[in-house]
């Protein structure tokens, strides 16, 4: 049924989309629908770009649930439910009004579905692991809020840049909901609450580009007022990182300790200590330590950000590590064609690509260790990996951010 007067349709959901949203079809059109649950019967709002009919395919938004999942719970951040006007819900839970084990259900099939479309027949998708058994609440460490032209604190609603205000934080550590419910206006930008391993919140606002342009004319295009970065510390077993307070770090607080010992048992058979082992796209020295801890006694890092870097060369320090800062895909244009030992390879979100894949089977290293962000970026680097011959024998998947669509995944590829 279609009303023209309000742009609604009634859908029959059928799947899950990778990226967070529902699958349902209009006369032979696939409808992306947003806070729906596959097998529910929804009314939906077509987003305003998705009234052309020559799109492949158009956007909306559920408005009312005509037939609900048995899997359908109260929204775990109620100014996200479903009942309140699609332009004012926040974004960042995109999942959470679906019970936590059925959400782990469909993080699997988005897994499975970008698998068997890109990496080829043969690689079975892992069951999706919890990593604690609360009602996956209060767990980020860090939270990016943004201040508009009015003097509006909050996040950007869903799928939009308008900011809205919010009562409550509710996948935030308890400490940064405390602070970000006492923030008031300042100039447009965004606003970043850290908490790292000591528990005491960073509050660290950030002017909007515009703002930043401004200041540049008034200290001269070339030389801008210096910004300060302070140093912060996470823990990881035994291990000691520092890293900026506004640096990558993973956003849950036993992220990076699970991925630790993934990669950990991944490759605790494929550490030879007589090669040289590399960390790509190694941060602060994660996973550097890791192979450190497996046995490796040469081991490279590399990593584009010169400050990342600098801090890896000193959490490594006690360590026999060299520290690059270089693109990844250039530095591997240089390296050693043959001889590596084992790699871990930890690329953002959209994959490693063919060119650093081809760079890395010419370097015939032991085993890779591929952790991923994005199932689908990893499909395709799979699918490139696997047409050069190699495999992949163990996979392991993570619910380290539940109640939003993202997982991670650790992947073994032996040759």
């Amino acid at each position: 049924m279609t009303s023209s007067s309000s742009r609604t349709l009634d859908l029959d959901i059928t799947g899950i989309a990778h990226g967070g949203t529902f699958i349902a079809r209009h006369e032979g059109r696939v409808v992306f629908v947003s806070d729906a649950i596959p097998g529910e019967r929804v009314r939906a709002r077509l987003d305003a770009s998705s009234t052309d009919d020559s799109k492949s395919f158009w956007r909306a938004e559920t408005v009312e649930v005509l037939e609900a999942s048995e899997h359908r719970r109260p929204h775990v951040w109620a100014e996200a439910d479903v009942s309140r006007a699609p332009a004012d819900r926040p974004g960042g839970a995109d999942l959470g009004h679906i019970d936590l084990a059925h959400q782990r259900i469909l993080k699997r099939q988005v897994l499975s579905e970008a698998l068997d479309r890109f990496a080829g027949e043969g690689v079975e998708a892992p069951e999706i692991e919890p990593v604690d058994s609360t009602d996956g609440t209060g767990w980020r460490t860090r939270v990016t809020l943004h201040v508009d032209d009015e003097g509006r604190v909050g996040p950007f609603a869903a799928r939009s840049h308008r900011v809205i205000e919010v009562g409550a934080h509710p996948l935030a550590r308890p400490a940064i909901a405390e602070a970000a419910a006492g923030l008031t206006g300042g100039k447009p930008g965004r606003i970043e609450l850290v908490e790292p391993a000591d528990g005491r919140v960073r509050v660290i606002r950030r002017e909007d580009a515009v703002r930043r342009k401004d200041v540049e004319r008034r200290h001269g295009r070339g030389h801008p007022p210096r910004r300060a970065h302070e140093t912060v510390h996470e823990q990881v077993g035994a291990r000691r990182f520092q890293v900026d307070a506004d640096g990558f770090w993973q956003v849950h607080p036993r992220a990076a300790s699970v991925l630790d010992a993934a990669v950990y048992g991944l490759l605790e058979d494929h550490v030879d200590e007589s090669a040289t082992h590399y960390d790509l796209y190694g941060g602060v020295g994660l996973f550097a330590a890791t192979l450190a801890d497996l046995g490796a006694k040469d081991i490279v890092t590399v990593e584009s950000s010169a400050r990342a870097t600098e801090h890896a060369r000193a959490n490594l320090a006690p360590l026999a590590v060299t520290a690059a800062t270089a693109r990844v895909d250039r530095f591997l244009a240089g390296a050693p064609r043959t001889g590596a030992g084992a790699i871990v390879l930890d690329p953002p979100r959209s994959g490693a690509g063919r060119a650093v894949v081809e760079a890395l089977h010419a370097m015939s290293p032991e085993a890779i260790a591929y952790v991923a962000c994005d199932p689908v970026a990893l499909a395709r680097d799979l699918g490139t990996f696997r047409a050069l011959g190699w495999q992949v024998p163990r996979m392991r998947a993570f619910d380290l951010f539940p109640h939003s669509h993202h997982f991670e995944v650790v992947a073994l590829l032996t040759r």
